[in-house]
């Protein structure tokens, strides 16, 4: 019912993406000898799904020519903490020469190449595949096609649009087009697979894209660019459908252990069986420190804070908050996102108290040196918060399979929500929209709204807050936070706040825990944009200023067009502070 690859598919299509990664991106040719049976189309579409091409949590990156690698997308963001460093994004420094974005780019236009190759090359396949079945490929492709293109456009604006093959002079020729008319295509791509693809698939058949698939990504593309009325309809299509709904568990969801559910819309699956797992360093980076992992790159307090408390308020509102056991009272996805202290976790007791020397170690009944804690080991994590979401104890070996998610259903009723609300329609599914998904959390259906913390009928300007909430607090760690700060011009505010943590041991004893004052020595204000406030403390001296963030935001809600593609094509310019 949902939209994934087969485990087949995974072991020997890889390598049909015959293209070097050398080339320039906008020059790749295809072979005069392919697409011509439906085994062939079969195989060249599949190429389509690499999981390089789709990752939404992961951005890839190189450091050598051809050497690709990866890092997190949260890493772009206020959700992030990995002790004292930051990301291009963060730091203010991207360039045209940022491996994200040089990466990025040629990712992308491998992609669009390789599917432009299938429609334009359907016609060989006249005679041996029925016309019926060369509109389900063309569809497959132009799915594709309208996806990579949406990345485009999202990230550098108006970027070079073709949708036939191009020799290299032709791809070195190339002018941008402007986003709006590319816009127009990729709608129009949508429209056909739409039109073209199938609801669902039968358990023994292969699966790509379904119609349900190019409603949801032209639904979050059209919202991205503020077509509020095709993001409402495209979104509220696949909820007609009738064919996805909410999985009940929400930290099981994210397991690599559960495969192919209902709500899962889009996505590419890995398997470590088959030999497609998250890269080893990316698994590591943020697993605890006590069962081999790296401990560096969790959430942020700026996150952590904004998850609300059961009665539905922020922490510095409701009286259920206390900083002295924060993880108390809060909304279930707090939780299940972020291991909380004195708890079982992968097998150990997680206790980041600098004076919590030893921890119990379940599996032997005995206890053991703490290297979660920073009275212990220095690099344990510097805001002493660890992710939850998505991990389990697959992730302490080298390799876990989770699926990469591309889109879920509760993104799609979140996206007709926001729609609705910019559309100034706060009609009852709007509301049910939201609480849908806030109901989930807390295992209750919706329409049981003494058992959570409902939304109600508000004006506009509260539900656009309650809807930009709600979404951080789903979307946490899944790569969704940099798209939403950067189309809601809040990067500017979030991004140009200093990046806290703990105090170093000696000191955090002496003005922390001496004092009674362990974990949070205060409540942070929150602001209407959930966004905390932890400068009282820090003038205080309760809390350590690990690094200050920078974003420029005269330039960086674009990225810039990479500089080996202004290099050699003179057509291209570049974007404003660039």
């Amino acid at each position: 019912m949902k939209t994934t690859l087969t485990a087949c598919i995974l072991t020997g299509l890889l390598a049909i993406g015959c293209n070097d990664m050398n080339l320039n991106p906008l020059s790749e040719g295809s072979s005069e000898n392919w697409y011509s049976n439906e085994e062939e189309l079969t195989m060249a579409v599949a190429n389509l799904y690499n999981v390089i091409y789709w990752e939404t949590d992961l951005t890839r990156i190189t450091s050598t020519p051809g050497s690709y690698e990866s890092e997190w997308t949260d890493k772009f963001t206020d959700d992030w903490t990995a002790r004292a460093t930051l990301s291009d994004v963060t730091a203010g420094i991207t360039s045209s020469q940022s491996a994200f974005v040089t990466v990025g780019w040629s990712f992308a236009y491998k992609c669009i190449a390789a599917a432009n190759a299938v429609v334009n090359n359907l016609d060989k396949s006249i005679g041996s595949v029925t016309e019926e079945k060369r509109k389900y490929f063309e569809a497959q492709a132009r799915f594709v096609r309208a996806s990579q293109y949406a990345k485009l456009i999202f990230h550098f604006g108006d970027v070079p649009y073709y949708t036939v093959t191009l020799n290299i002079d032709e791809a070195f020729q190339l002018a941008r087009t402007p986003k709006t008319e590319v816009l127009q295509h990729i709608y129009e791509d949508y429209d056909f697979a739409i039109a073209n693809l199938p609801v669902s698939y039968g358990g023994s058949e292969l699966k790509f894209a379904t119609k349900g698939a190019a409603m949801a990504m032209k639904a979050r593309i059209a919202l991205y660019m503020g077509d509020y009325t095709v993001a409402r309809d495209a979104s509220r299509a696949v909820m007609d459908l009738g064919v996805y709904e909410l999985y009940p568990d929400y930290y099981t969801y994210f397991l690599s252990k559960t495969k192919n559910p209902d709500e899962t819309i889009f996505a590419i699956p890995r398997s470590v069986a088959l030999k497609s797992f998250l890269p080893t360093g990316r698994s590591k980076e943020p697993t605890t420190r006590i069962v081999g992992g790296f401990g560096n790159g969790g959430p942020s307090w700026d996150l952590f804070c904004s998850y609300l408390c059961k009665d539905g308020l922020p922490i510095d509102e409701s009286p259920l908050f206390n900083p002295r056991q924060p993880f108390d009272n809060r909304d279930p996805r707090c939780t299940a996102s972020i291991v909380e202290f004195q708890t079982e976790w992968l097998g150990f007791m997680f206790q980041p108290h600098p004076d919590s020397l030893e921890v119990l170690n379940f599996s032997t009944g005995r206890y053991q040196s703490n290297q979660d804690s920073r009275g212990v080991d220095q690099y344990a994590s510097y805001n002493a918060l660890t992710w939850k979401k998505k991990i389990d104890e697959d992730w302490i070996g080298l390799q876990t399979g989770p699926d990469a998610i591309v889109i879920r259903y509760a993104d799609v009723l979140l996206m007709y929500a926001e729609a609705q609300i910019e559309l100034g329609i706060l009609d009852q599914t709007t509301l049910d929209a939201i609480n849908q998904v806030r109901a989930r959390a807390y295992g209750v259906d919706y329409k049981s709204t003494t058992l959570y913390p409902a939304v109600e009928s508000a004006p506009q300007a509260d539900l656009r807050k309650t809807l930009r909430i709600e979404r951080r607090m789903e979307f946490a760690f899944e790569g969704r936070r940099y798209a939403d700060i950067i189309r809601w011009k809040l990067a500017e505010k979030v991004l140009n706040t200093p990046m806290y943590g703990m105090l170093e041991v000696t000191d955090l004893r002496e003005q922390v825990i001496k004092k009674g004052l362990w974990f949070f020595p205060q409540t942070p204000p929150v602001d209407d944009d959930g966004v905390a406030d932890f400068s009282a403390m820090y003038a205080a001296g309760q809390v350590a200023l690990l690094t200050p963030r920078k974003f420029d935001a005269s330039k960086q809600y674009l990225w810039p067009i990479p500089a080996t593609e202004i290099l050699i094509n003179k057509n291209l310019t570049q974007n404003p502070g660039y």
